[in-house]
């Protein structure tokens, strides 16, 4: 191929609030059509074309990738009544297995023997079976019932992200029930078993329902159990810790709602928490005859409070006074002997653990703070199933120490290592160095930015420097162990991750911060760190790069179009370019829920034109732009295939009215045909997928 794609031109108008706005791709909206399929296989020949010559370097890569992930390997194995689960990997195997030991058969935690899997294994789930023949699979939720004789599975063949429900019994494999079809990927067992509940989505995607289900009957049969009729609001379903209550959470972007209902009585009505109020948000543990319940209606940070299980009313929660304003309180777990309070604060995570005293007045005495001697990281609570336990299961991590889970014994205050994620090979994880910086954003703000890189490489502004941010939702982006970045590492590269407004790094505000009319701090946050960066000489300013997924993606194309001098190279994934156009229409997936985060300008003028003063796609002009690579996939529900294909049209057009002799810089567009919001499925698949990428950012920084 001598030249990239061309995508045809047929301008339509989109007018509002006096705005007219022309847009050439809007044909792009028919997914199912012949010629956007065949635009996106042209831009993947494209694609492949251009990069032929990066085969070998991506090959090495891949290899690096293989020579250190433990590709035989086990979980760590939790214990729950009878048994011990575990999930385990195989070698050459794209997906893991499922599976359980007897405790009676194995008092103490059981282990892989030479890569067998532990004698007495119950098989739950082999992935590589049920994925046979397929080129997708996922699965959206796995519960066993009560009793422990029964497995629940969703499962996507698809990417689009609705789900199957299957039923088996464990004992023999059979398969009792494949009835309920087109779900919404949450389940929650009956304390009998006899019923599973479930959700179903809408046509715009969002869950909006809890059916109930008995095993074994036709779907026709099944019971509509609660209805989210408010299209700001979408549906989940669960159980407690101890399957004495399903849980039907509801919530929006600003606002909550809980109802319970007892799973010894699953034909009752559940009920209701506490009413929603707008902007208070809520979430709940069960604990006894109690919740725990983690709230914002006092406190901009979220504290803790508990209430007696029978709770209708925010009138019933008592304050626990376990937190002070600054910490932002993001979880609570209730056990038999103590409860273990997940918090932030001065930009890291944190774990609190308060005992258990009868003789206190609110039942609850010494508290005390996890320390695992790393000043960054990662830090949260594992997998804990069972209530009486003495000990906690805690996972850390960091930009240069593997994932780690541990036993915290809560009164002796000692770890005992359960795991730690092995590196194979003659990886010295030593030679790397870890810190935290500081930008100053135009508006005085200082924004941290976590960095590593191998201990050899200078500050003197010659390194190449990969900055990667996601800044949207409150979701924050904390220090992680990849071994795959491993391979960028020991080419000299600096890795940083910009915390930039619209996670909740620094709390609660954090995330306000970077919403709605102040989401242009995301996108100047980020420019800023990208500045610290070059200015303190710790990545070359001709070697800069950027990465970023969905909502961040966004950011991205925000950037590219702000700030295209700042990099040489970007690459955005799945990404969100066409922000505007996908808001403004409420039949699209979760636009209404999508709100409450970006503003509503189908209604609001000001929020109209705020959006369309930073969304990527209608701020694409003429001139220079780094090096682009725009990855996404055909089945994604998230973020529709027309939103990265229509972006990459603009700017392909927009190279193509540069002045003559002016070289455009060069933009690879790639669809994964058969994959959604997360990409390809299996673990393989994916290692090649990120070996493409990692060659690609490689070339185009060299």
């Amino acid at each position: 191929m001598q030249h990239p794609p061309t995508a045809r031109r047929d301008p339509v108008a989109r007018v509002h609030h006096g705005d007219t706005f022309e847009d050439p791709y809007a044909w792009m909206a028919d997914r199912d059509g012949d010629e956007l399929r065949e635009l996106l296989v042209a831009e993947n020949a494209w694609a492949t074309a251009r990069t032929e010559h990066l085969r070998p370097l991506a090959d090495q890569v891949f290899e690096e990738f293989r020579s250190r992930i433990e590709e035989t390997d086990l979980s760590v194995p939790v214990r729950h009544d009878r048994w011990w689960y575990y999930s385990r990997t195989i070698e050459g195997e794209q997906y893991a297995v499922d599976a359980r030991v007897a405790v009676a058969d194995h008092p103490q935690r059981p282990a892989l023997d030479h890569g067998a899997p532990p004698a007495g294994e119950q098989v739950l789930l082999d992935g590589n079976a049920e994925a046979r023949g397929h080129e997708f699979y996922g699965v959206g939720a796995s519960e066993v019932s009560p009793a422990g004789d029964l497995l629940a599975w969703a499962v996507d063949l698809a990417g689009d992200e609705r789900y199957d429900v299957r039923v088996r019994r464990i004992e023999d494999g059979t398969l009792l029930d494949e009835a309920v079809r087109q779900t919404g990927g949450s389940l929650a067992w009956s304390l009998d078993g006899r019923y599973l509940f479930y959700t179903r989505v809408d046509d715009a995607w969002r869950p909006h329902q809890v059916w109930r289900h008995e095993v074994g009957t036709d779907a026709a049969g099944d019971v509509l159990v609660h209805e989210e009729t408010d299209e700001h609001f979408y549906i989940g379903v669960g159980a407690s810790r101890d399957d004495r209550w399903v849980i039907i959470a509801i919530g929006s972007k600003t606002t909550s709602e809980f109802r319970l209902l007892d799973a010894a009585s699953p034909l009752d009505e559940p009920r209701v928490v506490a009413e929603r109020r707008h902007g208070v948000e809520y979430d709940v543990e069960p604990w006894g005859e109690q919740l725990l319940v983690v709230h914002n209606a006092r406190r901009v940070n979220f504290e803790l409070a508990v209430a007696p299980v029978t709770c209708a009313s925010a009138d019933e929660w008592v304050p626990l006074d376990l937190t002070t304003e600054d910490e932002y309180v993001t979880g609570a777990e209730g056990f038999d002997d103590f409860i273990a309070v997940s918090l932030r604060r001065e930009g890291g995570t944190g774990v609190r653990v308060v005992l258990r005293d009868p003789d206190a007045p609110n039942g609850l005495g010494e508290a005390h703070d996890i320390a695992v001697g790393e000043p960054i990281g990662t830090l949260v609570v594992g997998a804990n199933p069972e209530s009486a336990t003495p000990t906690l299961q805690v996972v850390h991590e960091s930009l240069v120490t593997p994932r780690t889970v541990e036993d915290y014994d809560v009164r002796t205050r000692r770890f005992t290592l359960l795991k730690q994620q092995h590196v194979r090979g003659d990886v010295d994880l030593t030679r790397y160095r870890q810190r935290r910086e500081w930008a100053t954003a135009p508006d005085g703000t200082r924004v941290p930015i976590s960095v590593v890189h191998r201990h050899d490489v200078a500050a003197d502004g010659t390194a190449p420097g990969l900055l990667h941010a996601y800044g949207a939702y409150g979701i924050p982006s904390d220090p992680w162990f990849s071994v795959l970045r491993l391979s960028l590492l020991d080419r000299g590269w600096v890795f940083a991750v910009a915390h930039v407004r619209g996670g909740s790094e620094m709390g609660r505000s954090w995330y306000d911060d970077g919403k709605l009319e102040a989401k242009p701090n995301t996108f100047t946050d980020f420019v800023a760190c990208a500045d610290h960066l070059v200015e303190s000489g710790i990545v070359a300013p001709d070697r800069l790069a950027a990465e970023g997924g969905s909502a961040g993606g966004l950011l991205i194309g925000a950037v590219v179009n702000q700030a295209p001098e700042r990099f040489r190279f970007v690459h955005a994934q799945v990404p969100f370019v066409d922000a505007l156009t996908t808001v403004l229409d409420p039949s699209l997936p979760l636009t209404v829920v999508e709100w409450e985060e970006w503003g509503n300008p189908l209604e609001d003028p000001a929020a109209y034109a705020l959006m369309k003063g930073y969304t990527p796609y209608e701020n694409v002009r003429p001139g220079a732009h780094p090096s682009l690579l725009v990855t996404t996939s055909l089945n994604d529900t998230r973020v529709y295939v027309t939103e990265p294909a229509k972006w990459v049209a603009a700017i392909r057009h927009a190279d193509a009215r540069l002045p003559s002799g002016t070289a455009a810089p060069q933009v690879l567009f790639r669809t994964e045909m058969v994959a959604g919001h997360g990409g390809r499925s299996g673990r393989y698949d994916t290692w090649r997928q990120w070996a493409w990428e990692t060659a690609v950012l490689i070339d185009q920084t060299s």
